[in-house]
C-alpha cells in the first residue's frame, strides 16, 4: 500500500519521489554546453547559491572536488572570495533565478572576467547571464519548491565538470546514483516504511543530526534544513570529527533536559574514514544516556555521489512524514517570503 500526507498543497511528496528521474533529466539537460572554457585555463571552481539551491555546492565539494586536480569553493553569501577572476569557472545557483546573493556575487563574478555558468529557473540571472554570453541551464518550472528541485540542480555541474575534464567518470557516477534512488524511492512511498518509522521515533523531539567527514556532513546539513522548511520545526546538524572537539562536551549537563528534548541521528556511509567509524561508536555510547534515542541512518549505494543522494533522499522522506504527523503542510513557507519583502522595502 502507498504512504500518502494528509496535507499537501504543492505536490512535495510527489516531487521528492520524483528525484532519480529528476537526477536523470538534468544530466541529460547539462550535457553539450557550448563555450565551456578550456580545462588549462581553470584555477578553481565557485559555486554561488543558497538554500534549497546552494546544497549544489555542497554536494559537488563531498562528491567531485576530492578527485579534482583544481579547488572548488562554496560561497553562501553576498561577498565573492577576491580570488575570483578570468581563471574561475563559477556555478550560479538559483532555482527561482531571483536570489539577491547569487544574483549580487554572480555579477561580481563576470565583472572580473569569470567564466559563469547559471543554473536557475528563469529569473533576474538567466537575463543576466545571457546579456554576459553565459551558458543557462534550465531548472524545470514545474518544481514546485527550491528544496525540491536537488538533481535538477546539483547535477549540472557535474556534467560540465566532466565534459570540460574536471571531474572524469561523473556519468558512471551519476547512473549509479540514479540505480540506488530508484530503490531507495520504491522503499519509501510504501506504508511502513523505514523513514515512517524515523519519523515516528523523533515525534516531537528535536533532532541533532551528525554526519561524518565531507559526505556525511553534506546530508546532515540537508537533513536539517528540510526538518525546518519541511516539518517547521528547529533542527541541529554536526560533523565528525569536529564535533569530537567542542560539542561532545557540552552533553555533560542538563541531561535530564535534553533527554526530553533531544533525538540524535547518526547518518553513516561507506567512506568514512576508519576513525571516524569510532568516534561515531564513542559518541553513541556517551550520549545514550542523555537524549531521548539515538537513530542510525546507513547509507547504501555504490560510490561517493549514490550514497549521498541516498542519506539526502531517506531525510527528505523523514521530514515529509514528520509534517505530516503535525497535520502540517510541507510546502509553502510564507515566512521566507515575509523576510524577503522586507529587505525590498529597506
Amino acid at each position: 500500500m502507498a504512504a500518502e500526507l494528509t496535507l499537501d498543497s504543492q505536490a512535495m511528496f510527489e516531487a521528492t519521489a520524483g528525484l532519480p528521474e529528476q537526477v536523470a533529466l538534468a544530466a541529460e539537460a547539462a550535457r553539450g554546453i557550448d563555450n565551456l572554457p578550456d580545462r588549462s585555463s581553470i584555477e578553481h571552481v565557485v559555486v554561488l547559491g543558497m538554500g534549497g539551491s546552494g546544497v549544489a555546492g555542497d554536494i559537488l565539494a563531498a562528491t567531485a572536488a576530492t578527485f579534482m586536480a583544481v579547488p572548488v569553493t562554496v560561497v553562501k553569501s553576498y561577498e565573492l572570495p577576491h580570488f575570483v577572476g578570468e581563471g574561475s569557472l563559477v556555478f550560479a545557483m538559483s532555482c527561482s533565478g531571483d536570489t539577491e546573493e547569487t544574483i549580487e556575487t554572480a555579477s561580481e563574478a563576470a565583472v572580473q572576467g569569470a567564466h559563469v555558468i547559471a543554473v536557475c529557473g528563469g529569473g533576474e540571472l538567466a537575463r543576466l547571464a545571457k546579456g554576459w554570453g553565459s551558458a543557462v541551464i534550465p531548472v524545470p518550472d514545474t518544481i514546485p519548491q527550491p528544496r525540491a528541485a536537488l538533481g535538477a540542480m546539483s547535477i549540472p555541474p557535474l556534467v560540465v565538470l566532466e565534459e570540460i575534464g574536471l571531474f572524469t567518470g561523473a556519468t558512471q557516477w551519476i547512473d549509479l546514483a540514479i540505480g540506488q534512488l530508484q530503490r531507495r524511492r520504491d522503499r519509501l512511498v510504501r506504508d511502513n516504511n523505514d523513514a515512517q518509522a524515523i519519523a515516528r521515533r523523533i515525534g516531537r523531539t528535536i533532532p541533532l543530526i551528525h554526519g561524518g567527514g565531507l559526505l556525511g556532513s553534506a546530508a546532515a546539513m540537508r537533513w536539517k534544513t528540510q526538518v525546518n522548511e519541511n516539518a517547521k520545526s528547529p533542527a541541529f546538524w554536526a560533523a565528525q570529527p569536529e564535533l569530537c572537539h567542542n560539542e561532545i562536551v557540552g552533553w555533560g549537563q542538563h541531561g535530564d533536559a535534553t533527554r526530553q528534548l533531544i533525538t540524535a541521528v547518526m547518518l553513516r556511509h561507506d567512506h568514512e574514514h576508519p576513525q571516524v567509524s569510532r568516534r561515531f561508536d564513542i559518541v553513541a555510547e556517551i550520549m545514550s544516556e542523555v537524549v531521548a534515542s539515538i537513530e542510525q541512518v546507513h547509507a547504501e549505494g555504490e560510490g561517493e555521489l549514490a550514497q549521498l543522494l541516498d542519506l539526502i533522499l531517506v531525510g527528505d522522506f523523514v521530514s515529509l512524514y514528520l509534517a505530516d504527523q503535525e497535520g502540517l503542510d510541507p510546502g509553502p513557507v510564507p515566512l521566507l517570503g515575509e523576510i524577503k519583502d522586507k529587505l525590498a522595502a529597506g
